[in-house]
């Protein structure tokens, strides 16, 4: 599928495949092996439901947990985080893998850590698709598929005011070229 205008691929559906698949294979072969997974709705569905599948093919089939947070609403940069839905008791005394889309600011991963601790969670590992710079973010993630830029992003799960989430790679949309100026005779 190709970028549509004024937006560019960075990282195409294979692409996307291969890092899941070895971000799966580290998780499900590490020492502390999580047995529940939280993915945070609605922009981590697509990475969750890839990653879950390739996690259970390492032969680490969990149980899910969904909570759904909100930052962006229809904004391109991070705002107040909204909790839609917390975690239920089901966490307590277990090691969650929490799965996000995007690590900005770290406000969204701050919060679904602090829900899934006061929740009871033992102990909380996080894996998130694409890490975006940003100075001294709130939170950290364990596991990151992605680096990209300060851009904004969507697809693979992730909006673009509403839109795009169904996309099969990711992408970011690229600045407008300022028109050039007719010179006058």
């Amino acid at each position: 599928m190709s970028a549509r205008p004024r937006e560019r691929i960075l990282y195409s559906a294979p692409r996307i495949a291969r890092r899941i698949h070895a971000v799966a294979r580290t998780i499900a072969s590490s020492r502390l092996r999580p047995d529940i997974a939280v993915p945070v709705l609605a922009g981590a569905y697509v990475f969750a439901a890839d990653l879950l599948r390739a996690l259970a093919r390492e032969g680490l089939d969990l149980e899910i947990e969904f909570i759904w947070l909100r930052s962006y609403g229809r904004f391109e940069k991070p705002g107040e985080v909204m909790v839609l839905k917390g975690p239920s008791e089901i966490i307590r005394g277990r090691t969650v893998l929490l799965i996000d889309g995007v690590l900005e600011s770290g406000g969204t991963l701050a919060r679904a850590k602090q829900l899934l601790t006061e929740a009871g969670a033992k102990a909380i590992l996080s894996v998130i698709a694409v890490k975006k710079p940003y100075v001294r973010p709130l939170a950290g993630a364990d596991h990151v598929l992605f680096e990209a830029g300060p851009e904004f992003l969507y697809g693979y799960g992730m909006d673009s005011a509403g839109h795009s989430r169904g996309l099969p790679d990711i992408r970011a949309k690229v600045a407008a070229r300022p028109k050039k100026k007719k010179a006058r005779r």
